[in-house]
């Protein structure tokens, strides 16, 4: 049964056909997470979900305060550092603070960045796998690449498995944007983003992932065009993985984001194949962007990042995060758009 209901609380829904969400809704003009939700935090963004035992768990990027911009040369922000933290809804509207997951300085991170979870059944088992953005300690010279936790449910909450933490991928270069997913053989599937394309990379099954064999990144790099899944539209400067594939009877449904030539992002679909997880199909145009002006204004203006994704029925509720300061929600069609997908094959 849907648990979201537009106009709840007075928020008032975005109509369909908006702007450019003509297959995604908004679910609110406001967002459903503020900045500075929690004490000792300012903007919380770039969320993930998972529906578990009746309620919408949200994992979000979540800043500490005392952050401020650099008016000098260097990075944006002075001072910035980000947690994962969870937040929990009955409704998918009403978010409210939890606990910190994961903090800054955990397994050798400075910061978690844009966190991911995702079911994936391995061998049989159903496991929660979280991915997320592995910033390295200031002034190591390492970049930034995929961080990844498999996930426990215990007493009520979400901890971190003791002993899971990985850094994936090919070492020594710039990584992120990760889901993983099963392909249907059952073999374990990682979309990842190594700029300006996403990739996409097979494995036998989530160990395999987690440790794989001597030498698989080295030669994986050596052909890296032909693992290449999605390029950026002409003149867009780069794509990244959204949110963790959605089951479809026709195929998976990817949502994942582009970043124009004038710097803003949108959020974009494709469909894969599910056997493979190469691309079938893929919308021209964008199903959401920035239009109000909390999506259009913040940390980093010009930004919608969609994360998570969460079927019932033929309704997909997404979670997105704006200008890198707040969560929204919106709502996507699944019969509308596997049917635009179709004129696009």
């Amino acid at each position: 049964m849907r648990r979201w209901v537009e106009s709840e609380g007075g928020r008032g829904a975005a109509q369909p056909g908006e702007g450019s969400g003509r297959h995604v809704t908004r679910l609110a003009h406001r967002p459903v997470v503020q900045a500075a939700i929690a004490p000792g935090y300012g903007a919380m963004f770039n969320a993930g979900v998972v529906h578990h035992e009746g309620e919408y768990h949200l994992f979000a990027r979540a800043v500490r305060s005392g952050y401020r911009r650099n008016p000098g040369p260097g990075d944006r922000f002075v001072d910035y550092n980000s947690d994962i933290v969870v937040l929990t809804s009955t409704d998918g509207l009403g978010y409210r603070f939890g606990y910190v997951l994961a903090g800054a300085g955990t397994d050798g991170a400075q910061c978690f960045e844009d966190p991911r979870v995702q079911r994936v059944v391995d061998r049989g088992r159903e496991q929660f796998v979280m991915t997320y953005t592995w910033l390295p300690p200031s002034g190591s010279g390492l970049p930034w690449r995929i961080g990844a936790h498999r996930l426990v449910w215990d007493r009520g909450r979400w901890w971190l498995e003791e002993g899971s933490g990985r850094v994936l991928g090919p070492e020594g270069v710039p990584d992120k944007d990760a889901v993983v997913f099963c392909l249907s053989d059952g073999r374990v599937a990682l979309v990842h983003r190594i700029h300006p394309d996403i990739q996409i990379a097979v494995f036998d099954d989530l160990e395999h992932l987690w440790d794989p064999p001597e030498g698989y990144w080295d030669a994986y790099m050596a052909e890296l065009p032909s693992h290449t899944l999605l390029t950026p539209s002409p003149g867009a400067l780069g794509v990244g993985a959204g949110a963790p594939p959605v089951e479809t009877d026709a195929g998976l449904l990817f949502f994942f984001h582009e970043r124009r030539a004038d710097g803003s992002y949108t959020m974009n679909v494709a469909l894969l194949d599910p056997a493979t997880g190469k691309v079938v199909s893929r919308l021209p145009a964008a199903v959401l962007e920035p239009e109000l002006e909390w999506e259009r204004r913040g940390d980093v203006d010009e930004v919608v990042f969609v994360q998570g994704a969460h079927r019932e029925g033929d309704n997909i509720y997404l979670t997105y995060g704006a200008a890198d300061r707040y969560v929204g929600a919106a709502t996507a069609s699944v019969s509308s758009l596997l049917d635009a997908l179709k004129t696009c094959a």
